[in-house]
């Protein structure tokens, strides 16, 4: 008897996502041009409106597209004008992932507190959009790693300064931890509950840094960030350690 192997909203977007690049860097779709709208993508991909806003903000990440709030997405290349880049093959370790969280940290902590003085209605706004798509993500158990790094990408927005946001597309959604890592399975970190509880933190963390620059309290802001980046860093090495001790 044949098992059906139900497709997941992940390889889902992640045919979106490779079908529009494809037509980005085949010059169907040319920089400067304009998306067609998520409704247009929905149908042409029969896919739920949650799988083309991930696709989407992977698209970003990669510096494909960039999003213009309350005007729609645009093309913005072929994803290769940035010296900096970190591969695939350089987020494949626990190592790899502490160290660009010590980079994050250097970077997000200043972010922050600027994005506390300088956001606009709208920046804030942004953030409770991505802030409550985390939240609907944990609850149904879906891939939150999309909204997350959407979250942390406004805040960049929200400085007012272009490095930032396009230092935050360059790192992309992969620079977002999670247990998809095979070392981290290998240390005991997949268990579903514990998942669920540790998202639940990160989204307390996540409304912490909102609450902070909501409030245009920029040391509480930078505190923050901290706080959440030192926390996902300091997982890790105990991840990390837990390995060792396997070996």
């Amino acid at each position: 008897m044949t098992e059906v192997v139900r497709r997941r909203p992940r390889s889902l977007a992640h045919h979106v996502v490779d079908t529009l690049a494809g037509r980005i860097r085949e010059g169907a779709l040319q920089p400067g041009a304009k998306l067609p709208t998520e409704a247009a993508i929905m149908e042409d991909f029969g896919v739920s409106r949650t799988v083309v806003r991930e696709a989407i903000s992977r698209l970003q990440a990669a510096g494909l597209v960039e999003t213009r709030h309350g005007v729609g997405t645009f093309v913005v290349g072929l994803g290769e004008g940035s010296t900096f880049r970190i591969a695939p093959e350089q987020l494949e370790t626990l190592q790899d992932v502490i160290a660009v969280l010590e980079l994050r940290i250097g970077v997000e902590t200043e972010s922050a507190a600027l994005a506390a003085v300088r956001r606009t209605p709208d920046n804030v706004e942004a953030l409770r959009t991505a802030l409550k798509a985390f939240a609907s993500a944990v609850e149904e158990g879906r891939d939150a790693v999309g909204p997350d790094f959407q979250f942390h990408l406004e805040i960049a927005r929200a400085t007012g300064n272009p490095h930032f946001e396009q230092l935050m597309g360059t790192l992309g959604a992969p620079s977002i931890p999670r247990a998809r890592l095979a070392s981290l399975r290998a240390a005991g970190d997949e268990d579903p509950a514990a998942q669920r509880e540790y998202l639940l933190r990160v989204n307390a963390e996540h409304e912490s840094i909102l609450d902070a620059i909501a409030a245009r309290d920029s040391e509480a802001a930078r505190a923050a960030m901290r706080t959440h980046l030192a926390n996902s860093r300091e997982r890790r090495r105990r991840a990390a350690m837990a390995l060792q001790e396997q070996r």
